[in-house]
């Protein structure tokens, strides 16, 4: 059973707009078309393709579990980090440094290739990649 590309992440946030607008206005992803589901949330676009699932509230059912219901929301496995192709690596230094957020940077041993880290509202690891120019 041969796995194909990664789809997509979901994240349930603390606060849903806090964090669209971390992804769209700090990252730069775009809001995207979304199925009519029965409950709140946005689908996050990186060049086209659904890449992030922000997700609302939801009601128990089958195959859901909804935090503060039957398992807590630390029991659900730890996600250390999201990890994103970029470019332009000095736009992307501006645009982090004008919204105040915080990062750390480094380049890779051996590629040269520089990374970026930051962490959503949630703490969720955020890590840029970018190509050695």
């Amino acid at each position: 059973m041969p796995l194909g590309g990664l789809q997509h992440f979901t994240i349930e946030p603390q606060d849903l707009e806090r964090s669209k607008d971390f992804y769209v206005d700090v990252l730069g992803l775009e809001i995207g078309d979304r199925p009519p589901l029965d409950f709140p949330g946005y689908w996050l676009y990186s060049d086209g393709t659904p890449t992030v699932h922000l997700v609302g509230t939801r009601k128990p059912r089958e195959g859901i579990v909804v935090r503060g219901t039957e398992k807590k929301y630390e029991d659900t496995g730890r996600l250390d980090h999201i990890a994103f192709a970029a470019t332009d690596v000095e736009a992307v230094r501006n645009r982090l440094n004008g919204r105040s957020v915080t990062f750390r940077e480094q380049i890779v041993p051996r590629t040269g290739d520089t990374q970026i880290f930051l962490y959503d509202p949630d703490g969720v690891g955020v890590e840029l990649n970018f190509p050695k120019a």
